[in-house]
């Protein structure tokens, strides 16, 4: 089947136990990288109109409707339902029900106007767009002029010895435990290897510099093992 429609199939077969093993698996060091990312996006005593791409069950829309100043807007949107309907539930949990919206979409194809959104976010979500340029190219198009995108995505350390610790648990011991919980072996193979996949950090950075971001940046988090990208929409049209 087309990508796409496998990526949401594959989502909505795990969200059930998503959330603990994303945690259980990191070490609940993805919660650390999900803040610094948030502390980049959020701008304290400013209201923003704020888009998280490829939500999930929305730990990142929530952090960010929690950190973002009165009268901000967090949206969230996703291929999966099934990811979502957890999301909206965690979201009315944590009294935030009049701050997020939590809608179903595609993020290669966003169903918003130009120019609508102060920041624009992804979290371990950009390795799954069918096709990343479009992806990419779409959110600089609902992006305020001067407005930032901050992108949070799994990586390779480049160190060899860590690389090959790394490469060993991600590509057999992670599998073996995700499947294990989540009854679902081929998911847990697909998530590792679609990092493994991903651009290294100069390839990515220079495809956001061909779609169109300015001053595009980098951080590593944890020996390279999390990445964050931001680049900014320029200020004239």
């Amino acid at each position: 089947m087309p990508k796409k429609e496998g990526i949401r199939k594959l989502f909505d077969s795990i969200a059930p136990e998503y959330d603990r093993l994303n945690h259980l698996l990191s070490l609940d060091i993805d919660k650390r990288w999900r803040r610094k990312a948030i502390a980049e996006a959020v701008c304290p005593g400013k209201a923003q109109e704020i888009l998280d791409v490829a939500c999930g069950t929305g730990d990142f829309t929530i952090g960010t409707a929690m950190a973002a100043a009165e009268g901000s807007r967090v949206t969230g949107i996703d291929l999966s339902e099934g990811m979502l309907d957890i999301g909206r539930k965690k979201a009315a949990q944590a009294g935030l029900g009049d701050k997020i919206e939590m809608v179903q979409g595609d993020c290669e194809s966003l169903p918003y106007q130009d120019h609508s959104f102060d920041r624009v976010t992804v979290a371990f979500g950009v390795r799954n767009f069918e096709h990343l340029d479009i992806g990419l190219k779409e959110m600089l198009r609902v992006l305020k002029p001067g407005g930032k995108a901050v992108i949070l995505e799994l990586s390779t350390p480049q160190n060899p010895i860590l690389n090959f610790l790394y490469r060993l648990y991600f590509l057999h011991i992670l599998p073996a435990i995700g499947g294990l919980v989540s009854g679902d072996k081929g998911a847990y193979r697909y998530l590792p290897a679609s990092v493994i996949r991903f651009p290294g950090p100069a390839e990515f950075m220079r495809l956001m510099s061909e779609c169109g971001y300015t001053d595009v940046r980098h951080r590593a988090f944890t020996c390279g093992i999390c990445r964050m990208y931001t680049g900014i929409r320029k200020e004239t049209l």
